[in-house]
């Protein structure tokens, strides 16, 4: 399972590199563009860009912490820095929305001239960078909530790019250049929507509960079903980190059962059944012996008994 989970954190750091690169590039390209056309879309999306390039980083600098060997003080090592990597791109999102949305009602209510021409090209140019980014982060985001909200990132500033380029198409046919203001409203709300789900996650695994595609109640149900198991106690299901759900139970077993056979019987279902590699089943005999009871004579007259 450890060998598994190295080639998932090489996919997903080799992933991360290829999207940083692209996003960092093309930042730069967005607030030279921003700041010529005047294009407060733009400029908002180029913030976007920044913070995808700082989630980027963020997420590399965790999956290297995640990959460090456990120690006597950390005996899970770092394994949660992609957790809390995913949860502090989470709040930056939430912060980018709501300074996209100041911007823009300060813009609807002084527009200014926005050049749409050079605008829809820029956003292009964008679409594409985000699409190769996006791709690049599609694989690996599935076993990692770390590279899932770099993920999310990356199709939120996806989203406003089109939302930009048609802005651009607006402003080009009509002249409404109000158009601009409102889709960096839109865009932030893709920024806010998106900032929900990671910080949601995020928060679900540092307070350790269940996994979310888990049912805690059928796999306790299982667990007390199964064959020679008599109860089912302190039963706990958390995640460690993306991909690593772990189980401890206690588990009272008949009191001829081999309670070793019982183990492994229960490890080889949660495995088979939820995907729970990681357990720690503590094991007891359920003792029938009633209490001691010690019989004796009468005591004699005067006796105290």
């Amino acid at each position: 399972m450890e060998h598994a989970h190295d080639h998932a954190r090489l996919e997903s750091r080799r992933a991360l590199g290829i999207a940083l690169g692209l996003t960092a590039a093309y930042t730069v390209v967005e607030v030279v563009g921003g700041l010529l056309t005047g294009s407060l879309a733009l400029l908002a999306d180029a913030v976007h860009m920044l913070s995808d390039n700082i989630a980027l980083a963020l997420a590399l600098v965790a999956l290297w912490l995640a990959s460090r060997p456990s120690t006597p003080e950390r005996t899970y090592g770092f394994k949660r820095a992609e957790v809390l990597a995913a949860l502090a791109n989470g709040v930056l999102l939430v912060a980018l929305a709501i300074w996209i949305f100041v911007e823009a009602v300060l813009r609807l209510r002084d527009p200014g001239d926005v050049l749409g021409g050079w605008m829809l090209a820029i956003a292009i140019v964008g679409i594409a960078v985000n699409i190769g980014a996006g791709a690049a982060l599609a694989r690996p985001r599935r076993d990692s909530i770390n590279v899932e909200a770099a993920f999310r990132h990356v199709f939120a500033d996806l989203l406003g790019s089109i939302g930009v380029a048609v802005a651009a198409v607006v402003i080009l046919a009509t002249g409404w250049v109000q158009a601009d203001a409102i889709v960096s409203i839109l865009i932030g709300v893709l920024v806010l929507a998106s900032a929900w789900s990671i910080v949601r996650d995020s928060t679900s695994i540092l307070l350790e509960a269940a996994p979310r595609a888990l049912d805690a109640e059928a796999l306790g149900r299982r667990l007390a079903n199964a064959p020679g198991v008599v109860e089912v106690h302190d039963l706990h299901v958390w995640t460690i980190t993306s991909g690593f759900p772990a189980l401890s139970a206690h588990v009272l077993v008949g009191e001829d059962d081999d309670c070793h056979e019982r183990r492994r019987e229960l490890e080889r279902m949660l495995a088979d059944r939820f995907g729970i590699e990681h357990t720690t089943l503590q094991m007891e005999h359920r003792d029938h012996r009633a209490l001691l009871q010690v019989e004796g004579t009468d005591p004699p007259d005067g006796a105290v008994p």
